[in-house]
Parts: structure tokens; sequence; C-alpha cells
């Protein structure tokens, strides 16, 4: 058995299905087939029931799932710890972040943990509305600074940060001149929406609790900069935050703080069983700096 055969399995049983399982694997579906097959062959097991259209684990499948991630995470860290030991390269940890979320604290907090784990590079990668998990549902990522709330089983998260939401809304809107407005003066409003696959993100970006009829949907927008020239065009409104609204300040757009919304909090957020040893350190590093921050065992 193979380590690869080890992270093909362990990537179906996540996805449960050959097509999404082989995208994120960056291999083809055929191969990705063969490999398992071969896994069960050589053991005499089945992993998954097949069907035409679903894809299940089995019991004995279920219950080595557990083991062949904890098999990954000791390859993983000990390839890091190898390569720390070497001083040939330097270990590399993945950062998503949701585009406008933290962009100042993630500098911050990436020099801070170089300095003083100078063996570590941290790789940020920005992501837009399309995935705001920002690289964790696939595995791109092993930490994510996001927005909660995304939909992740396992997901845990150090909350880093609490906003207030505003109403962006074009230059001659009837309410661009208040000091304030409440969520209900708003839902009337055809509204610049995030793509569907952002899914219950989405839905809470539209103020979906608030709401008893569906949203007019104008122009959906994967990135501030789209929704911002949809805003200035008249198209519809956007719901953000505060410090959206301070790195997004374009002609044409007014931002109104909305007082009836509960805050928007940014954290960190993981899935354990994927965090490699240079996660963990990351995370010890920003609670030593930060103490006040806890975690929370889903981001909602």
């Amino acid at each position: 058995m193979t380590v690869r055969q080890l992270r093909y399995f362990i990537v179906l049983a996540e996805e449960l299905n050959y097509h999404r399982a082989a995208a994120r694997l960056f291999i083809s579906q055929p191969a990705l087939s063969n490999a398992i097959k071969q896994l069960e062959n050589q053991f005499g097991v089945a992993l998954f029931e097949r069907s035409t259209r679903e894809v299940h684990l089995t019991d004995i499948g279920r219950s080595w799932l557990p083991e062949a991630r904890n098999a990954i995470d000791h390859v993983d860290a000990a390839v890091d710890h190898l390569s720390t030991l070497s001083g040939g390269r330097r270990s590399r940890l993945r950062l998503g972040y949701l585009i406008g979320t933290g962009a100042d604290m993630v500098f911050e907090l990436v020099r801070g943990f170089e300095a003083a784990h100078p063996d570590i590079a941290v790789d940020p990668v920005e992501y837009d509305f399309a995935d705001p998990t920002a690289g964790l549902a696939d595995g791109r990522s092993s930490i994510g600074l996001i927005r909660p709330p995304v939909e992740l089983p396992r997901l845990r998260s150090l909350v880093v940060d609490s906003e207030t939401w505003v109403a962006c809304l074009w230059r001659d809107h009837p309410l661009a001149e208040r000091g304030e407005v409440r969520i209900g003066e708003l839902l009337d409003d055809p509204i610049v929406a995030a793509p569907e696959s952002a899914g219950i993100w989405r839905d809470h970006w539209l103020a979906m609790d608030a709401r008893n009829v569906p949203p007019t949907v104008a122009a959906v927008a994967n990135t501030y900069e789209a929704e911002i020239t949809c805003v200035a065009r008249g198209l519809g409104i956007s719901f953000t935050t505060a410090s959206s609204a301070r790195l997004y300040d374009r002609p044409g757009v007014v931002y109104v703080p909305i007082v009836d919304r509960p805050p928007s909090r940014a954290a960190l957020a993981w899935i354990p069983e994927n965090l490699p040893y240079a996660g963990d350190l990351f995370l010890r590093h920003v609670r030593r700096q930060r103490g006040r921050w806890s975690d929370t065992h889903a981001a909602r």
C-alpha cells in the first residue's frame, strides 16, 4: 500500500463522488477508480459501495477512515520535521483568506509568525466569494481566514475580529445620506449576490433570515470590485462589513451602517485531521499573541 493510495481513499471518502475527488486530486476518474480497486484487491475488502448514481463507504471503509487520516497526518508531520532538521528547505504552510477579510491582519500574522519561526514559510492565497471556505473545502488550504458561516463538517475556528454590517448603496439611493439604517428598510431593494456555490454564506449576506420572501437578485459578483461596480451602476445594493467599506471606498458608492444586524466575525478556521504540524504552530503563535481569542467548534 502506498501513501498515494491512502490520500486517494481519504479524498474519495470525503467527496463520495469520483468526479469531484478526481478533480481535487488532479487525476482522471479512471486513474482514481483503478487506484481504489487495487487498494481493495490488495486486502480483499470493499471500502466503497458503488452504484450508477451514488458512492458510499462500507462499514470497513468508515471504520478505517480515521486511521488513514491519522497515518497521513503523521507522514506529513514527519516530512515537515525532516525538512526543518535538514535545513535544505523551509516547511510551508498554506493560509487561504477570503477576499476583503482581515487583509491587514493576514500579513501582520504572517510576518509575526515567520519572524518567530524562520524555518516555516507561510503562503497566503486569496479566495473570492465563490469559495468562502478559503480553500478548506477542497484541501488546498491548511488554515483559512474566513467570515462565517460556512458549511464544513468537523470545522474548528478561532474568532479573531468582529465588525458591524454596512449597506453599500449607489450614490443617489434614497437612503444614501442617512447616518444609519435598519435592515428592514433595505429588503425591497434588488441586491448583488455572491455565486450560488457560496451556499449558506451567500444566504447569510442576502440577509435571508430577515426576509419573508426571496430577494430580487440584480447581479452576481465574485469579488468586491465587481460587486461595487454593479452597485455604482444602480443595479442593486449589497451588504458588507465596516472594514470592507474602508478598503473598497470608491466613487459612486456610499456605505451606511446597519444598526440591527448581529456582528460579523472573522475567524481562523481549520479541520483538525487536515492540520499539519506547521499549522498547529501557527495557531499556537496566534493564541499567544492574541490571548483574548478562544476556539469554537464550528464557524457559525
